[in-house]
């Protein structure tokens, strides 16, 4: 089995090592990541200047670019064979519910299923994450479960995981994605150099976190496993905006 890995936290981030450390026993890994942390990238691709590959000396490969050229790279170009999966991750910090609209984690998983890939975006709901193993195990056991049962179709998941011990997590939940609150305003500073600058604001709290969302099974202790798609027609509002345009 060949699996290509990515990231958004970039190809130093330990969610990484510890993930291609992990699965390496299971498959032929190949690493292509960002060359620094290109969080909030979403599904962006580089179109204006080239792009350069360069390899580190552990063996990962590193791109001046987003998580999605890194993964587009990868299989259009770089690689000789399909991968049979891409997993991105593990993401230092929970991608839910809005979120993986921003996230370049999931970005970089949906590059891969935009190809033809099955794809994995997984990310350890901490942001002062301690437990990657955790979150790698969690992934080993899906490469298993894909090994055993292959998807009769490309299949897109996203993988929240608590920031907590192997025994302690309560297992595993589908849901749905939840929703956040609207994001808190920009804050505005003042540079050294006395100049106005902007800093996007936090992500707004939970607002849909009931049972069946991404919210709930992890503020319960549960593994979050939700199956996303990209067709993003209404398709409730067809017939309306129909209406409207045809009185």
């Amino acid at each position: 089995m060949r699996i290509l890995l990515s990231n958004d936290d970039g190809y130093f981030a330990p969610g990484l090592a510890a993930l291609a450390r992990t699965l390496a026993p299971l498959a032929d890994i190949t690493v292509v990541a960002p060359e620094r942390d290109r969080s909030g990238a979403s599904n962006s691709l580089t179109l204006d200047r080239p792009l350069m590959l360069r390899q580190e000396p552990g063996g990962f490969y590193y791109v001046n670019g987003t998580p999605t050229d890194c993964v587009h790279l990868a299989v259009t170009g770089m690689l000789d064979h399909l991968p049979d999966m891409v997993i991105s991750g593990i993401n230092h910090g929970a991608n839910m519910g809005d979120d993986t609209i921003y996230s370049g984690t999931v970005a970089a998983a949906t590059e891969g299923y935009l190809l033809g890939v099955p794809s994995i975006a997984v990310s350890l709901a901490n942001h002062s994450a301690q437990h990657f193993d955790t979150a790698a195990r969690v992934v080993v056991e899906l490469v298993q479960r894909i090994q055993a049962q292959p998807p009769t179709e490309p299949m897109l998941l996203n993988v929240n995981v608590p920031d907590r011990a192997w025994a302690d997590l309560g297992g595993i939940r589908v849901t749905r994605l939840g929703k956040r609150h609207k994001a808190e305003p920009v804050v505005k500073t003042t540079n050294p150099r006395g100049q106005t600058v902007y800093w996007v604001g936090a992500s707004g709290g939970a607002q849909d976190a009931g049972e069946g969302t991404d919210f709930h099974a992890i503020a319960n202790g549960f593994v979050s496993i939700t199956p996303l798609q990209m067709d993003l027609t209404r398709f409730s509002q067809m017939d309306s905006v129909s209406v409207w345009l045809n009185p």
